[in-house]
C-alpha cells in the first residue's frame, strides 16, 4: 500500500508540474501583463521598471522556477482585471463552487444508483423503459438548455425558486456556506439539479449495465444454488461488485462537476470559480486563468488518489492480489 501511494504521489507531482508549465506558458503567449497593468499610455521607462519588479526581464526557466515556487504557496500574483490577489479571489469563490458540486454529486448518487439498480432488476418492464428514456434525454440535452428550462418553469412561471445568486450565506472563518440557511438551500436547488442531471443519468446507465453483467457471473449462480434470498444476492453480492467501476466514474465526475460547472454558474449567475473563470477569459486575466487550471488539476489528482485507495476497501480481490504478489 505504501509503495502504491508513493507511485501515485510521484505521478501527481509530474502532472502538477506539467499543468503549471502549461499555465505559465499562458503568460508568455497570451498578451503582455505589463501592458494590461499599466495601459497603452505607459512610457517605456514605466514598462521597463514594472517588468523588472515582476521579474519578467529574467530568463525563461528562472521565471518558471519563481512561478512554480509561488504556485506551491498558492500565490499567482494580481488579477489584471480586479487588481486583487488571485489567491484571495479563488478563496472567496471556491466555497460556492464546491458546495454546488457536492450537492449535485449527492443528488446524482442518491437518485442515480437506486434507479440503475431498479432498471437492472426490473429489466424489460414499463417503468424500467421509462427510466431509460429519461436517461437518454438527460444525456442528450445540453446543460445550459436544462438550466434555462428550469428557470422558465420554476422561476418565471411558477415563481418557486430564485433564478440567480447564492442567497444568504454564513461565514465560518474564511469559509462561506449557504447550506446552513433556508435561503441558501432555496437558491442552490435549481443550479444543483441542472448540474446533477447529466451525472445522474450517466451513473444510472452505468449501474444498470454493470449490475446486469454481474448478475450473469458464475458466483451469482452459485449463490442462487446455495439458496440465498434475492435480497442477499442483489444487495449483498451483486451491488457491491457493481460499485467498483461506479467509484471511478463518480470520482472523476466530481472533479468534472467542479471544473465544468462553468456553464451552470453562468446561467444562474452563481458566484463561483466557473463564473470567475469566464470573466477572466473575457478580459484575458491570465493570472486567474492560470490559478484556475492549477487548482482544477490538483482537485483531479487528489480525487483520483482517493478513488484508487477506495478500490482496496470495496474490492477484496485487489487486496488479495497485492498480498500475493500477483
Amino acid at each position: 500500500m505504501l509503495a502504491f501511494i508513493l507511485r501515485r504521489l510521484i505521478q501527481a507531482v509530474i502532472v502538477m508540474v506539467t499543468v503549471a508549465f502549461i499555465s505559465f506558458m499562458l503568460f508568455q503567449y497570451v498578451g503582455d501583463p505589463v501592458v494590461f497593468l499599466l495601459g497603452q499610455d505607459a512610457t517605456p521607462e514605466q514598462i521597463r521598471e514594472l517588468r523588472s519588479e515582476l521579474g519578467l526581464d529574467k530568463p525563461f526557466f528562472i521565471q518558471f522556477g519563481h512561478f512554480l515556487m509561488n504556485a506551491v504557496q498558492g500565490e499567482f500574483g494580481l488579477s489584471l482585471r480586479q487588481g486583487a490577489k488571485v489567491s484571495r479571489l479563488i478563496a472567496e469563490r471556491f466555497p460556492a463552487t464546491l458546495e454546488l458540486a457536492l450537492v449535485a454529486a449527492t443528488l446524482a448518487l442518491v437518485i442515480g444508483v437506486p434507479m440503475g439498480v431498479y432498471a437492472a432488476l426490473k429489466r424489460g418492464t414499463f417503468s424500467s423503459q421509462v427510466f431509460m428514456t429519461l436517461s437518454l434525454l438527460g444525456v442528450s440535452l445540453p446543460t445550459f438548455l436544462i438550466g434555462i428550462m428550469l428557470i422558465l418553469v420554476f422561476s418565471v412561471t411558477l415563481g418557486w425558486f430564485p433564478s440567480f445568486g447564492r442567497g444568504e450565506v454564513v461565514q465560518l472563518g474564511w469559509w462561506s456556506t449557504g447550506l446552513l440557511t433556508a435561503k441558501g438551500w432555496h437558491h442552490i436547488t435549481l443550479p444543483a439539479i441542472t448540474l446533477a442531471i447529466f451525472q445522474l443519468t450517466l451513473i444510472m446507465r452505468l449501474v444498470r449495465a454493470e449490475m446486469l453483467e454481474v448478475l450473469r457471473t458464475d458466483y451469482i449462480k452459485f449463490a442462487r444454488a446455495r439458496g440465498l434470498t434475492n435480497r442477499a444476492i442483489h444487495f449483498g453480492h451483486a451491488l457491491k461488485n457493481t460499485l467498483v467501476p461506479v467509484l471511478t466514474i463518480t470520482g472523476l465526475q466530481l472533479g468534472g462537476l467542479i471544473a465544468f460547472a462553468i456553464i451552470t454558474e453562468t446561467v444562474f449567475q452563481w458566484p463561483g470559480m466557473g463564473l470567475l473563470f469566464i470573466q477572466a477569459v473575457t478580459f484575458a486575466d491570465i493570472p486567474v486563468m492560470a490559478a484556475y487550471l492549477c487548482l482544477i488539476a490538483l482537485i483531479f489528482v487528489v480525487i483520483n488518489l482517493i478513488v484508487d485507495l477506495l478500490y482496496f476497501a470495496v474490492d477484496p480481490r485487489l487486496r488479495v492480489g497485492k498480498a500475493g504478489g500477483h
